[in-house]
Order: C-alpha cells, then sequence, then structure tokens
C-alpha cells in the first residue's frame, strides 16, 4: 500500500492515478525543462484536425513513466532481480525521453536544426540535469543511450514494444476518439518477463501485441499521417523558410521570440553536436513561441509571408492529394500555371516577391510507416518449452509479417482550390 505524504499523485484520465515517489523524480518534473512540455502539443498540429487533440508532452511523459513503474513490478514480481537504483533510473529515463522536443513536436524537428533529432537534444538536456543533480542521472543516461550491461531497461524506454508507444497509443485514441488506438495495455505489460537480461513476451500475450501492431498502422493512417497534418506541416514549414530568407536578404520581420528569432537568424546545425547556447535557446521556446510569431507575420510587409501566416491562423490550409504513384516532372511542372493564378487571387503577386512563391504551396512527398519493425528490433515470444521466437514467426496471424514491411504513400501538397484529378495522366 502506497503511504500517501511519500508520493505525489497525478489524475490521469487514460491511466488513472499516478504515484510519483518523492525525491529526484518529483524534482525533476518540477524542473523547468520538464514543465515546458507542458505547454508542447503531443500531436503537434494534429488539434487542427481532431479539436480535442490538445493534450502536450508532459501528460505523455507522465503515462509513459506510470507505464514503466507498472512493468516494472510486474518484473520484479515474477522473479527479476532489479535494484531500487534501477528502478529510478529507469523511471527516470523514460520522463525525460521526450525532453528534447521543441515546439510543435515533430512538425519542426528538422526546420530549426540541421542534422539534428529531437533524441540529441534529449541526450543533452538530460546531460545538463545530471550536473544539476550531481551525477545522480548518470546510470538513467546509461539505460536511455542503450549503454547500461542490463539490455531489457533500455527496451522498456525504446524498442517495438516500449513504454513510450504503448502510452502514446492510448493517450493519442483516447483524445483524438479514434477508437483503434484502443490497444489493451494492461494485459500486455501483464505478459511480458525478462529472458536471458532481454524483454520477451510470454505467448499468452501474442494476440494483444497483434492488436498493437494493427493499431498503430491505423493511428499513422488515420492521425499521425493524416492529409490534413501533413498539409499543415508543409504550410508551417513554408512560413518558417520564408521568414528565414527574409534574414538571408537583410529584410528581417518581427520575431517576438528570442529562441525563435536565434534558430531562424542562424545557420545552426548539430552535426558536431549541441552547445550549450543552443541548448538554451532551444528550451526557451514552446508552442506559444510559434503562435505569437504567427500572429504578429500576419501583418508583415512581406505579402507571402503575411498571407501564409494569416491563412495558417484561420485554418484556410493547403490540401494534401495522395497518389498511386509518385508525382512526375511533367505533372509538376503542368500545376505551376494554375497555382501562380491562385496565389494571385490570394494577393501574392510575382513581382511583388524575390523568389518563385509556388514552391511554398505546392511540392511532392512521400509518407512512410512501418507498423513493425522486424530487424534488429525484434519483439521476441517465450515458447512453453524455454525457446524464443521473433514475433512474426510465432504468431498464427500472416498479415503481421506483411506489417513489417513499409507502407509508402506519394503525395502532392497542394492549394485547395487545385483538382489534382484534372492533372493526372
Amino acid at each position: 500500500m502506497k503511504t500517501p505524504g511519500q508520493y505525489k499523485l497525478f489524475n490521469d484520465p487514460v491511466h488513472g492515478f499516478i504515484h510519483i515517489p518523492k525525491g529526484i523524480l518529483v524534482d525533476l518534473i518540477d524542473h523547468p525543462y520538464v514543465q515546458r512540455l507542458r505547454r508542447i502539443r503531443q500531436l503537434g498540429l494534429g488539434y487542427l484536425v481532431y479539436p480535442t487533440a490538445e493534450h502536450s508532452r508532459f501528460s505523455h511523459a507522465l503515462g509513459a513513466m506510470e507505464l514503466c513503474q507498472r512493468v516494472l513490478q510486474n518484473i520484479r514480481h515474477k522473479g527479476t532481480d532489479i535494484s531500487d537504483e534501477e528502478v529510478e533510473s529507469t523511471l527516470i529515463a523514460i520522463l525525460l525521453h521526450d525532453v528534447g522536443h521543441g515546439p510543435l513536436s515533430h512538425t519542426l524537428e528538422h526546420s530549426l536544426i540541421d542534422h539534428f533529432d529531437h533524441e540529441m537534444m534529449s541526450t543533452k538536456i538530460m546531460a545538463a540535469l545530471n550536473d544539476h543533480f550531481d551525477g545522480r542521472l548518470t546510470t538513467a543516461i546509461a539505460i536511455f543511450e542503450n549503454t547500461y550491461p542490463r539490455t531489457f531497461l533500455h527496451q522498456l524506454i525504446s524498442s517495438q514494444l516500449d513504454m513510450d508507444r504503448l502510452d502514446y497509443l492510448r493517450r493519442d485514441s483516447f483524445f483524438t476518439g479514434v477508437s483503434e488506438g484502443a490497444i489493451g495495455v494492461p494485459r500486455i505489460i501483464e505478459t511480458l518477463r525478462v529472458h536471458n537480461e532481454q524483454l520477451v513476451l510470454e505467448k499468452k500475450g501474442i494476440y494483444s501485441v497483434e492488436n498493437f501492431i494493427l493499431s498503430r498502422r491505423f493511428m499513422y493512417l488515420q492521425v499521425y499521417l493524416h492529409k490534413t497534418v501533413l498539409a499543415a506541416d508543409a504550410h508551417i514549414r513554408g512560413i518558417l523558410r520564408r521568414v528565414k530568407e527574409l534574414y538571408e536578404l537583410g529584410k528581417p520581420p518581427s520575431v517576438p521570440s528570442p529562441g525563435l528569432s536565434y534558430f531562424l537568424s542562424h545557420a545552426t546545425a548539430a552535426k558536431k553536436g549541441i552547445s550549450d547556447e543552443m541548448m538554451a535557446q532551444y528550451t526557451s521556446m514552446d508552442d506559444h513561441d510559434l503562435y505569437a510569431c504567427l500572429k504578429t507575420w500576419q501583418h508583415s510587409d512581406d505579402a507571402l509571408l503575411r498571407v501564409l501566416s494569416q491563412r495558417f491562423l484561420t485554418r484556410k490550409l493547403l490540401r494534401t492529394t495522395f497518389l498511386d504513384h509518385p508525382a512526375s516532372d511533367t505533372m509538376m511542372d503542368a500545376l505551376e500555371s494554375p497555382t501562380r493564378s491562385i496565389l494571385k487571387e490570394w494577393g501574392i503577386q510575382p513581382n511583388q516577391v524575390d523568389v518563385a512563391p509556388t514552391s511554398y504551396v505546392l511540392h511532392r512527398d512521400m509518407s512512410t510507416t512501418e507498423a513493425y519493425h522486424a530487424r534488429g528490433q525484434d519483439i521476441m515470444v517465450l515458447q512453453e518449452n524455454g525457446e524464443i521466437e521473433e514475433f512474426s514467426k510465432a504468431s498464427d496471424a500472416q498479415h503481421i509479417a506483411a506489417l513489417s514491411q513499409p507502407m509508402r504513400r506519394p503525395y502532392v501538397v497542394h492549394p485547395k482550390e487545385i483538382q489534382i484529378d484534372d492533372f493526372l495522366s
């Protein structure tokens, strides 16, 4: 039984009450680096499609930590010896696994810093926190980076069946109302155990994990890579690209965010690592920085920046059309003229801007999803005879092997006024 004074309690609509042991975990939760996650939406621009998808990276971090706490307790009950320090360090690692996300989560991950992903920033922030807490995060960092000898602890944080995925699928399903993500989390947790220091699934959990893999595919198609989300992502990246160009032209717009101003006015790259200055500027930002800028840029003297910002804020977004085959050069060339005409209708004249404005509202791309990656990060199933087998081979469902193949969907982002069917040969 948990003693009330020894725990901080959070009431979570997805997992129920979350009990956090008082001490370094609570101190980390209260730290500004973690509190910043309250102001970053978990699904980035997903709220433009699903109005209730307003949940934060903070709630996801707590949820993933709670699931990790439950599975560690379950594994201990099944006879695996895990020290209190290892439990605490694993919980620290999962709490901080997304602390490196920037505004709008994944949307701007490659727009602000070249050669960058959020895990690089998470590692940098964890190192800074380790200094602040006198080395108490050393084991947590080793677990996060998979240099700790007990591999199963890292697998709880990053693998094909980690607590990160279990939480975000269940949480995103709850807040979007997309029922396909409502996976059986308790059943999966109860059927996990450790075998030869590796995380494995007991055979009785196969059907629940089959549902988990299918749910992941459906959530990518219906939520994470929804056509309107792809269009909104392209729209906002076009806006930031224009701001960067205006800086290069010596015509910088007003940027009411010191952090965004730093990254938009500097050619920053993480190829050689992340500097302390980059981390300081990055951790000063959240979603509100970007929206404050958009509200300013909708009054910009630059016609292109002004119109794109106005249209984003009023949800007059671009459109994504999925294609059977990648868009050809001929097709893209044919779309240029009608796109220019539409831009004129929006109030953007070619002589008002110094670049080809069509490139901001017209481009082709490819979305890729892979529900199960059965190459090097396999889910292993413990058979009744004590042997382990890769999940797609242990499962009776033929489609699981098929789900390990990447699903690629070519698409074109374009103004809504254009009917792409008219340009398909």
